[in-house]
């Protein structure tokens, strides 16, 4: 379902944290620079950036980088992330030409293993000024999870 609601100020803060999380990028292959931010309930901000390797399979997307900070971070893990459960929603930016970047597959099922299915996406133009939103579960329909494993 395209167009869901955030408030300006949200996608302002979104978009200007994904410019800043891809200023980090590593890209030095593709040079195609990625950001993303993860922004949480409380306000904090986290960000990730793609981190590419010469072989290629071991390159990291923005998107996977900015969970697994997420979880490494989180001082009260436990094996089960609190700051998980505190995601507001996820800006990604890159230096797309036209229209906005979408999560890469891999990345859709790494936010699925993590987040809520309602969790919404804001991905943006290279500058910023364009955004679509949708939820996790309209990138990512009849996704395979934990829960599709009857354990």
């Amino acid at each position: 379902m395209s167009g869901q609601i955030l408030d300006k100020n949200t996608i302002d803060i979104l978009s200007r944290e994904c410019i800043r999380a891809r200023e980090s990028s590593y890209s030095p292959y593709s040079k195609f620079r990625v950001g993303c931010s993860i922004l949480l309930t409380n306000g904090k901000i986290i960000r990730g950036c793609n981190v590419e390797v010469a072989s290629f399979a071991g390159t990291i997307c923005a998107e996977r980088t900015a969970i697994v900070k997420l979880i490494s971070d989180d001082e009260d893990n436990n094996g089960n992330s609190t700051k998980l459960q505190q995601v507001e929603c996820i800006g990604i930016i890159g230096d797309t030409k036209e229209g906005v970047i979408t999560p890469c597959g891999i990345c859709r099922q790494v936010l699925r293993e993590f987040l809520p299915s309602k969790t919404k996406i804001v991905m943006f133009n290279n500058d910023g000024t364009q955004n679509e939103i949708l939820t996790l579960e309209d990138l990512l329909p009849y996704s395979f999870g934990s829960d599709s494993l009857g354990t």
